[in-house]
Parts: C-alpha cells; structure tokens; sequence
C-alpha cells in the first residue's frame, strides 16, 4: 500500500511559493464554490496551498472545515496528481455546500487539474519564436 500520509513537503508553506502560482498559473479550474490555480513544477510530486479569506468565509469553523475537506482530499489523491503546485481559493459561499458535494467538487477539480497538465506538458512552447535543426 503506498503512503497515504500529508507531510510538509506536500504543502505550500510560504509567501513565496504561493506568489509563484500567482504570477504565472499554468491552469486554472473552477468548482463550486471554489477556484484551483497551478503551476507546473519539477519537484516531482504535487504541493496544495489553501486560501480562505475571512471575507468570503466568516466563521472560524467554516474556514476550518473546509480546509480540512481540501487537505485530506488532496492526501487521498496525491499518487494520481501531477508534479505541481496548486493553490485553491474559497469563493463566497462555500459554508453552504455539505461535505459530501465539496468533496465531489474537489475530486472533479484534481481530475480536471490532471487532465489538463497533460495538455500542458505536451504543448509546444508559444514564444512565437521557431527553432530549426
């Protein structure tokens, strides 16, 4: 059985790596409720960094919940992602979706995530520049 555990290295930690997404996102997927950001990486395995604003997610314990559903969502799936890093974003009323559809709506995301880095990865670079042998 392969290791199913979330250590740190699976984690955005810092500002840095999460401005790193920002800036330039190689894709980017909506849910429910939610938004997930990536950019391809060479690591080797996927990092998942959470946004939740006290803005658009008043209580404590919605916050909470939800990036709990997100952390052991992204833990279940860590063998089946992509090397990337990926950043999702509470939208507004995520609080009123019920566990069992959040959960639904982050499997649709990672597959989508995963589906798309293929097309990504493949694509030829688009500097608009030809390079002949």
């Amino acid at each position: 059985m392969p290791h199913q555990g979330y250590p740190r290295c699976l984690r955005l930690l810092n500002a840095g790596d999460f401005s790193h997404v920002f800036e330039q996102a190689d894709l980017k997927v909506h849910g429910k409720g939610m938004m997930a950001l990536a950019r391809m990486s060479t690591r080797g395995h996927p990092r998942v960094g959470l946004v939740v604003s006290k803005k658009n997610v008043k209580r404590a314990v919605d916050r909470n919940r939800f990036k709990r559903l997100v952390r052991e969502s992204a833990r279940l799936r860590q063998d089946h992602l992509p090397s990337m890093d990926i950043v999702i974003l509470a939208k507004r009323g995520v609080q009123y979706i019920d566990n069992e559809t959040l959960f639904r709506q982050l499997h649709g995301m990672w597959k989508r995530l995963q589906r798309d880095a293929q097309t990504v990865s493949v694509a030829p670079p688009s500097d608009g520049v030809t390079r002949d042998s």
